[in-house]
């Protein structure tokens, strides 16, 4: 279990506002002993940031840097979903989505790397539509998705020499987070995805998240790169 304990470890959490997986990602590394510095771009006691901004990634980097000295582990949990059809999305909408998800996940790592040391972890977030479409029409998210997922990979191919992991965890649907609440209104969607795991349930925020996130995050991974960790009930192997 001492694999598990990030006692002296900084981790920056990025897309930890209230309600989301970010949220339940810096809490799971606190519990384990880590100096979690949380940020959004919703401050609310937060540090801001935004994600498609260089100059607002490079001031949250210094900001950490100058408060504690280095970051040990980068979670990156900003995300955005645009519910909406292909021929309704504008070019500004899916360029939206995509520098949000997909270019703020690469533009993060770049600034975050410099300062780790050679046992630095990045982690991801992606989805489990990483490699498949659902039934909600979303092509602009499960575009930068998909991406998030490959370039974990590159990125994970140029940091190994350095010794920096990066990996990617890739949920299904976790109900109720901040993302997901509107589903609520549709409980037979909200079946129709629990049907489709293995397990018959939704991910449950509070206890099925931590687990896996604590795993890419710790030295209990220190030989797993460039993987796509998918917590999502069984739901990609069917």
């Amino acid at each position: 279990m001492s694999r598990f304990d990030l006692t002296g470890d900084v981790a920056l959490v990025v897309g930890a506002g209230p309600g989301g997986l970010g949220e339940r990602a810096a809490q799971a590394l606190a519990a384990h002993g880590a100096t979690v510095v949380r940020a959004d771009v919703h401050g609310d006691g937060l540090l801001h940031v935004d994600v498609t901004d260089e100059a607002s990634v490079k001031s949250l980097v210094a900001t950490v840097l100058e408060q504690h000295g280095r970051i040990d582990i980068l979670v990156n949990a900003a995300g955005v979903m645009l519910r909406k059809a292909y021929d309704e999305t504008t070019v500004a909408e899916f360029e939206h989505v995509v520098r949000v998800n997909l270019t703020g996940s690469w533009l993060l790592a770049r600034e975050v790397a410099p300062a780790m040391r050679d046992t630095g972890r990045i982690v991801t977030l992606s989805t489990v539509y990483a490699e498949r479409v659902g039934p909600i029409p979303e092509s602009a998210y499960y575009a930068s998705k998909a991406g998030v997922a490959n370039v974990t990979r590159a990125l994970a191919a140029e940091l190994g020499p350095r010794g920096i992991t990066v990996n990617c965890l890739a949920p299904g649907v976790f109900y109720p987070t901040k993302m997901t609440a509107a589903l609520g209104a549709d409980p037979d969607r909200l079946q129709w995805f629990s049907d489709r795991t293995m397990l018959g349930r939704l991910g449950d925020p509070a206890t099925d998240f931590a687990g896996p996130l604590l795993f890419l995050a710790s030295s209990a991974s220190s030989y797993v790169t460039g993987q796509v960790l998918y917590v999502d009930g069984g739901w990609s192997a069917w």
